[in-house]
């Protein structure tokens, strides 16, 4: 099972979500697969994150039948579920330190495929640090994928903060990971192991 997890100010229209959720598709696994419009409170979409996880493995009851897959800051949240429930997680240029990133971002956005309005208050800057697992534990749960051209987030960063993991550092490429269709079999691998193509 699958739960993907957007990033700052994105949604699941992003073009990985739907890639995902085609691949996902075409496996004949939408049943398996989940991906959540979260909030802009990082305590909220926490909150809503973890309880599909837990109702997801309460249906399996072993943790590595579930994998969170997060981008950006998803992946910051995803780490924070993974060490929480012990399942599998795979980052997609994941924010690090998101307190500390997303502290510029206070005020006014706007979605990025909606364009509809939201405000990034002041107090969702604690949330984030709130949330913030404070080590990896169990690497052999995670898969980092991490693009060196990412022009939001520094990859070193990424790759310090998931060592000891499984790691695909992507040269060039950018922080939307353009070139996901390169990419999403391996992570497809990792999360589902080998499960076959129903007919």
């Amino acid at each position: 099972m699958i739960l993907y997890l957007h990033g700052f100010r994105s949604s699941p229209d992003s073009f990985k979500a739907r890639m995902m959720a085609d691949a996902m598709a075409a496996r004949g696994l939408m049943d398996a697969w989940a991906c959540p419009q979260l909030p802009a409170s990082p305590r909220e979409a926490i909150d809503l994150a973890l309880g599909m996880a837990r109702d997801r493995l309460a249906d399996t009851g072993s943790p590595r039948e579930l994998t969170v897959i997060g981008s950006s800051l998803g992946g910051f949240y995803a780490t924070w579920i993974a060490e929480q429930l012990g399942c599998k997680a795979v980052l997609l240029n994941p924010a690090v330190h998101a307190a500390r990133d997303l502290a510029t971002q206070v005020g006014e956005h706007h979605m990025y495929h909606s364009g509809a309005p939201f405000v990034f208050l002041p107090d969702y800057v604690a949330e984030l640090a709130a949330i913030h697992a404070p080590r990896i534990t169990q690497p052999d749960r995670y898969f980092l994928v991490a693009a060196t051209g990412d022009e939001v987030l520094d990859w070193r960063e990424m790759r310090d903060r998931y060592a000891g993991c499984r790691q695909r550092i992507v040269q060039g490429s950018d922080h939307g990971l353009s070139d996901f269709a390169e990419w999403m079999p391996e992570v497809l691998e990792f999360a589902l192991g080998d499960k076959p193509v129903r007919p």
